[in-house]
């Protein structure tokens, strides 16, 4: 199966999910995703402020996921571990992602060369990506948020209570490719 999701390394939910497709990954499910930058913090700047590929010193989130596509860009095979060690940092270790050596700690985690990803990321190219995805992602399928996964050129959001459960995503990607349900949201959640 074919799909896309979104991520920003702020996110809990994104990393549930993100996870979840790793993870699947790992256990060999035939599973064809395609890891998308999208930036939170865009989402957040009011009018007339510059966009955060324009000013992304100052908004959380941007430097990380320019290390994240810069992996995923130059480096598919570190890609996986680097994501994930890229979510532990935030998620699992409360560290701040904003902060380059926070960033180069989680690739030495993932096995991989923090000055080459980080080469990658002076070059400009991730941050190229990360706007073009980003706003890609609005324009074609109105994201606002992540993780949103796109199945058969439809967009859903989806939050996973459960972190980075193969066998849950599973079962939402079975929903996801069913095109007659519209709209599926818990009233309340049940824990």
């Amino acid at each position: 199966m074919r799909f896309a999701i979104n991520f920003d390394y702020l996110c809990p939910f994104a990393r549930n999910a993100n996870e979840a497709v790793l993870n699947g990954l790992a256990d060999g499910r035939d599973w064809r995703p395609t890891f998308v930058g999208f930036s939170l913090a865009q989402t957040h700047v009011e009018e007339g402020e510059p966009a955060v590929w324009e000013a992304p010193e100052q908004k959380s989130g941007v430097l990380a996921l320019q290390w994240g596509i810069a992996a995923r860009e130059a480096f598919p095979n570190e890609f996986p571990a680097i994501h994930r060690e890229l979510f532990a940092s935030r998620h699992d270790l409360g560290l701040d992602i904003r902060d380059e050596s926070v960033l180069r700690e989680a690739v030495i985690r993932a096995q991989g060369d923090p000055d080459a990803v980080a080469a990658v990321v002076a070059s400009g190219e991730p941050m190229s990506l990360l706007e073009k995805e980003h706003c890609e992602s609005v324009e074609q399928w109105d994201v606002f948020g992540v993780p949103t996964f796109v199945v058969d050129d439809v967009a859903t959001f989806i939050r996973f209570m459960s972190r980075g459960s193969a066998s849950d995503l599973a079962r939402a990607l079975d929903l996801l490719a069913w095109q007659e349900m519209n709209e599926f949201k818990r009233t309340r959640v049940p824990r």
